[in-house]
């Protein structure tokens, strides 16, 4: 309701404010209804819709096949029990025992 008031001839009208280069660039570059602000509410559009619509359900789909379709459990592997103990020489099929650890040879 200030704005809509009439100043009378003896009250002071404030000159214009002198911006610098600085001041002027952000003054003009954060104007409403400006470019800037259009491209940066599109942008953040198209971010929550991408997140909501593709990132999140992607993230639910791959986490029910991988813990609960696949049963590979908490490990994320299912090949660790069916690793040999030993090396298997594929002409022969002999397995190889695994070699004794020596731990005077570690680090």
């Amino acid at each position: 309701w200030l704005r809509d008031q009439e100043l009378s001839e003896r009250e002071p009208v404030l000159p214009p404010r002198k911006l610098g280069p600085v001041a002027a660039f952000w003054e003009s570059f954060l104007r409403p209804g400006g470019l800037w602000r259009q491209q940066v509410y599109k942008a953040y559009q198209t971010s929550g819709f991408i997140l909501v619509r593709v990132l999140i359900p992607a993230w639910i789909v791959t986490y029910y096949v991988k813990y609960h379709l696949m049963g590979l459990g908490a490990g994320g592997s299912a090949h660790h029990a069916l690793i040999p103990q030993g090396d298997k020489i594929l002409e022969t099929g002999e397995v190889m025992p695994p070699l004794k650890e020596d731990p005077h040879e570690h680090h």
